[in-house]
């Protein structure tokens, strides 16, 4: 039975992809400018606020932190859970299908976090900025799961993962009607920023990291869609011989989702190894069917 829902499900696959290129062949460069006007406009701010250095800029929105920290982290389950979205492994299981049914997704997927990481791991060597908890006495806010403490909060590396990954989702399936457009673009950037936002409440970040990290999220989604567009690094993805490859790697996928389990029995990681067992049936029943 579930065998013959998957061959039905593969009919669809070369519909789906076909969406998701037309959609990303009408996109324009002119999609930057909006989330650079904004990075400019928090620039300018700061200076405005003489909150360029280090000091400065953790003191304007000190208050900010300790209100948004106190009422998020009224829920600790709930956005413990929810931040683990921002972490690469698990956002991914979800969208491991989509390997198989919209590989252009996972081309520019794939672009997009490479660009990503760039600018996060680059961006935090530059600035350099404490963490809430390597500035204020712990017991003046909530942490929720481990402490951190290193001098890396700027930007949020959690919100540029999730805003990056969701960008690419947000231009693949954007609907054609202009109302749908408008309640596609609002329901996946407040669901990117409460998941973003979800740092300040585990107090791992000030809100001004996680605002500047989901811009710049924004931008590595967009960049990654336009370099596959115009390089094809990754169209391999689209070749069944490259199923083996990811049959390993989803199994790897699976075992460090398990060692997490092991270490922290969270609710989302159940979910995301069924959604990586899911994709790994399907790989080795294409696979190997005759």
């Amino acid at each position: 039975m579930l065998d013959k829902f998957i061959d039905k499900n593969l009919e669809n696959k070369y519909t789906i992809n076909a969406k998701v290129i037309y959609n990303y062949s009408k996109l324009k460069v002119s999609l930057f400018f909006l989330p650079i006007l904004i990075l400019s406009l928090i620039v300018f701010f700061l200076f405005s606020q003489d909150a360029l250095s280090i000091n400065k800029y953790i003191e304007i929105q000190k208050d900010y932190f300790f209100y948004i920290n106190s009422k998020l982290a009224s829920f600790p389950c709930l956005i413990y859970n929810l931040t683990q979205f921002g972490d690469a492994l698990i956002c991914l299981s979800f969208l491991t299908i989509f390997i198989m049914y919209a590989p252009k997704i996972w081309e520019a997927l794939i672009s997009a976090l490479l660009v990503s990481a760039l600018f996060s791991t680059v961006l935090k060597k530059i600035f350099l900025v404490p963490r809430p908890a390597a500035v204020f006495d712990t017991t003046s806010f909530k942490i929720v799961g481990k402490t951190i403490s290193g001098h890396n909060s700027m930007p949020s590396g959690h919100s540029i993962t999730i805003f990056t990954i969701l960008t690419v989702l947000l231009f693949a399936f954007m609907p054609k009607k202009g109302k749908n457009k408008l309640l596609w673009f609002f329901l996946l950037i407040t669901t990117a920023l409460i998941i973003s936002f979800t740092r300040v409440g585990v107090g791992a970040h000030y809100p001004l990291d996680v605002i500047i990290g989901s811009i710049i999220g924004y931008i590595s989604g967009i960049s990654g869609i336009f370099i596959n567009k115009k390089y094809q690094i990754w169209s391999w993805i689209n070749n069944k011989k490259s199923y083996p490859f990811f049959i390993a790697l989803l199994m790897v996928c699976s075992i460090l989702l398990v060692i997490r389990i092991f270490h922290e029995n969270l609710f989302v990681y159940y979910v995301a190894l069924i959604s990586l067992i899911i994709s790994l049936y399907k790989f080795i029943y294409v696979y190997f069917k005759r």
